[in-house]
Parts: structure tokens; C-alpha cells; sequence
């Protein structure tokens, strides 16, 4: 499988994603941890604001695809070579692993890491090695 490297706009993405992060934490003083915010609005104890920003951050992640096709006239191209039983086996693990870890991918690997915080670090380097690893494994010795 060939995919298409776009530096500028992966670029733009990060840092779009960056100064949300920064904006969410200077406005709020909260994290723009997905698994967190996305918990936080379905939780039954959480305050009423905070269960506010965080479904209108979680609302502007649902919203960028369809703006993007409004911008650009085509949607986001992705492609994922998996069987809907290994997406939801995967989906569930990533649930764990982010339970398990106190946060996740942009908890830890944007705002933790740029917060300096070691526990951050240190999660940001296993989930990758191990994103790594699994890669590997099915692409090169499975042949998935």
C-alpha cells in the first residue's frame, strides 16, 4: 500500500492542532485530550460548562471533514485496509490502552510532551513503539 506524503498540509494540520490545544488550555485551562473531552460528555458528574466545551471541541473535530469538502470541493481521502470485526477489536484496545494510560495520543504526545511532563514522555514513547512494532508485524511479517 502507497500512500501520499503532503508535507505542507500535514504541517497546517499540526499546527492547527497545536493551537487548538493551546487555545482549549489558555480559554479553559483544560487538556485537548480526545479520550477525556469526549468522556467528559457523556459523563454524569461533570459540570455543565465543562460538559459544554467539551462537546463543542468534540463537535469542531466531527466538523472538519464536511468543511473541508465546503473549502476544497472533495472530501478527505482515507483509506483503511481492515475488516470492520479487526476495526472494532483495534477500537477497543485504543479504549483500553487510553483508560490504562491516563489519556491519550493528544493528551499525552501534544500537550503533555509540550508541558514536559515525563509521564507524558514516557506513554508517548510506548504507544508509539508499540504502533511501530504492531505496523511491522502486519505489514512485513503477517503481510496484512
Amino acid at each position: 500500500m502507497e500512500t501520499e506524503f503532503t508535507p505542507w498540509l500535514s504541517l497546517g494540520g499540526g499546527m492547527m492542532i497545536g493551537a487548538s490545544a493551546v487555545l482549549l488550555m489558555a480559554t479553559n485551562g483544560r487538556i485537548a485530550g480526545i479520550s477525556g473531552l469526549t468522556s467528559r460528555v457523556f459523563a454524569r458528574s461533570s459540570d455543565a460548562e465543562a460538559r459544554g466545551v467539551s462537546a463543542l471541541f468534540v463537535l469542531g473535530l466531527l466538523l472538519a471533514a464536511p468543511l473541508w469538502q465546503l473549502i476544497s470541493g472533495d472530501w478527505p481521502q482515507q483509506w483503511v485496509p481492515s475488516s470492520p470485526v479487526l476495526m472494532a477489536f483495534a477500537g477497543l484496545l485504543v479504549g483500553f490502552g487510553a483508560t490504562y494510560g491516563n489519556g491519550c495520543t493528544s493528551g499525552h504526545g501534544v500537550c503533555g510532551i509540550s508541558r514536559g511532563s515525563t509521564r507524558s514522555i514516557v506513554a508517548t514513547l510506548t504507544f508509539m513503539a508499540t504502533a511501530f512494532a504492531t505496523v511491522f508485524v502486519m505489514r512485513h511479517l503477517i503481510g496484512a
